[in-house]
């Protein structure tokens, strides 16, 4: 636990407030800089919402409240007219059609089968994973490599 009164850690915190403070390589001062400069050089539309003139905010603000009372109004009269549409009942009965026929078949077929499904399923995922594991080495860590960074 961190105990305040710790002569150990009161010492190591003394010693550690005397030291000078560091300064920044000359390199990376300069790229700092330099990024300072390229960000405050982009136009308004590139920079943060803070940052934008007040008529684009408001325009802004008013296009998304107007786009979402467009889709709640939207999927209000959609659900509205889902209950006379005659084929969203034919979907329906489709979709229960092929769950009865999955449970059909799930009632037939012997358990070893499903078994041997998952351990299939298992050697597809492992082996899709160490692809991917792999393709991630090769591709992307050797170009990070290969650059300086």
């Amino acid at each position: 636990m961190n105990d305040p009164h710790d002569p150990l850690e009161r010492l190591l915190d003394r010693t550690l407030r005397e030291l000078p403070p560091r300064r920044a390589p000359p390199t990376l001062e300069k790229r700092v800089f330099a990024e300072l400069e390229r960000r405050a050089s982009l136009p308004w539309w590139r920079r943060s919402f803070a940052h934008w003139p007040r008529m684009a905010r408001a325009g802004f603000l008013l296009i998304c409240t107007g786009s979402a009372a467009l889709a709640v109004a939207g999927a209000a009269a959609a659900a509205a007219d889902v209950r006379s549409l005659y084929w969203a009942r034919e979907i329906g009965s489709l979709m229960a059609s092929g769950g009865n026929l999955v449970a059909l078949l799930a009632g037939i077929a012997p358990p070893l089968w499903f078994y041997e499904g998952i351990a299939v399923c298992a050697v597809l995922y492992a082996a899709l994973f160490g692809l991917g594991a792999a393709l991630y080495r090769t591709l992307y860590l050797q170009a990070v490599n290969g650059r300086n960074l």
